[in-house]
């Protein structure tokens, strides 16, 4: 499970490293094999363990071809998946239409979302904190009726 925010460094390469508390987990289970995509909603990229994307997969399969939202689905996450492998230094490489999407450059945040990975660039990531924290305290939650079920 991956959890937590971290800050790292995208290398003129184009690649970052995976932090060292999660590699182990990724080698034993996926033998460091990981795919990466766009998120549709946000500035950021999506970074999967290869076991995890592939129910991504399965599910985008089961999606109609004829439905033209869904088929757009299709077409965005799996047009710009890639499959990323660490190397020996824990290190992915990211493609330049990935870095593009996301807008990154050399300050980059790392943020587990425990099935996957959300890969930011720190001026986005931090803009968006801003904003969920502002709409939290106004109550933008209290809608939300599976957020009403939560308690901290």
């Amino acid at each position: 499970m991956f959890r937590g925010a971290a800050a790292v460094n995208l290398d003129a390469k184009g690649r970052v490293a995976i932090p060292t508390r999660y590699r182990a987990e990724i080698i034993e289970k996926n033998q460091g094999q990981m795919v990466c995509t766009v998120d549709i909603r946000q500035p950021c990229l999506l970074l999967y363990p290869l076991d995890e994307w592939e129910k991504i997969e399965q599910k985008l399969l089961a999606l109609s071809n004829f439905d033209p939202n869904q088929r757009r689905l299709q077409r965005v996450m799996l047009g710009y998946a890639t499959e990323c492998e660490m190397d020996a230094q824990g290190r992915i490489l990211l493609s330049a239409p990935l870095r593009q999407h996301a807008k990154l450059e050399k300050g980059l945040m790392l943020v587990g979302q425990l099935n996957k990975f959300e890969i930011w660039s720190d001026t986005e990531w931090n803009a968006q904190i801003d904003e969920d924290i502002a709409v939290a305290a106004t109550a933008g939650f209290a809608m939300d009726t599976n957020l009403n079920m939560l308690s901290f």
